[in-house]
Formats: C-alpha cells, sequence, structure tokens
C-alpha cells in the first residue's frame, strides 16, 4: 500500500533533512487520513485506488496553485508547487502517454460502440476505470471529445 511507502519515506527524509519532501509527505499523510475519515475507513484503510484517486488530486492541486502563481508573477512560489507536484506524483502509476490514451480511447470508444457526444460521460468512465490514475481526467475528456465530435 502506499500508506506504507509514503510512512518509510518520511522517516527517511526526516533522517536526511529534506525539508521539502518532509513537508510535502506529512501533507499527503493527512489527505489520506482525511479521505479515510471521510469515507468511514480509518480502521481498515483506503484501497489502492482511493489512494491513487487522493494523490491525483493534491498533485492537480499543485499544478493549479503554480499556474496561479505563474499567472501572478511569483516564479518562487510556483517553483515550490511544482516541487511538492514532482514528489507526489512518485507515488503515482506512471502517466499513458498521449498515443497510448488515445488508444485506450479507441478501444473504449468502439467497445461501447458510441456514435456522438450524448455518450461521452459513460466513455470517459469507462477510460478512467481502465487506466486506473494512470491518465489525467482533463486529457481523457478532451481525447473523448475529440473522438466523439468527429
Amino acid at each position: 500500500m502506499l500508506e506504507r511507502r509514503i510512512e518509510q519515506d518520511l522517516k527517511a527524509a526526516l533522517l536526511s533533512g529534506d525539508r521539502t519532501k518532509v513537508d510535502t509527505l506529512r501533507i499527503i499523510k493527512s489527505a489520506l487520513l482525511y479521505a479515510k475519515v471521510e469515507k468511514g475507513k480509518r480502521d481498515s484503510g483506503l484501497d489502492e485506488e482511493e489512494e491513487i484517486a487522493v494523490l491525483s488530486k493534491e498533485a492537480k492541486k499543485r499544478q493549479e496553485s503554480a499556474d496561479l502563481y505563474i499567472k501572478g508573477g511569483n516564479q518562487s512560489r510556483a517553483d515550490a508547487e511544482l516541487a511538492e507536484k514532482v514528489i507526489i506524483e512518485a507515488y503515482l502509476p506512471q502517466q499513458l502517454s498521449e498515443n497510448e490514451l488515445k488508444s485506450v480511447v479507441e478501444t473504449v470508444v468502439d467497445k461501447l460502440e458510441a456514435k456522438d457526444l450524448s455518450a461521452m460521460g459513460q466513455v470517459i468512465a469507462t477510460v478512467k476505470a481502465e487506466t486506473a490514475g494512470a491518465a489525467d481526467g482533463a486529457n481523457i475528456a478532451r481525447l473523448v471529445k475529440e473522438r466523439l465530435s468527429s
């Protein structure tokens, strides 16, 4: 489970004095604990898919914050957010390339016999389930929309 790995990495980061990693891993632990409490799984823990969802959300938050800092002209804060994002992404599955994701979208569209945008939600949900955290939801939605619009 990711939570155990994060705990071990946090101990190692504390010993090595890596403040950025320590702070980021503490935030991740807190987010995972919050998700467990929210889902009523404090004792049993989250399954790996739920952990990945929490980490993906945290990585996305960092990217959005960095984008806002860049727009506001604060590059140092943007760099700090992106550094945290890199640490978080180390615990996520390897992301699919654009071509790999297009292939999955094509397969799902063919399998579901989707013809137009009315099937977009169903196709997106199926692609998300098949990629299991290895693709960003925004990219999935964009590619599904492109495919169903053509």
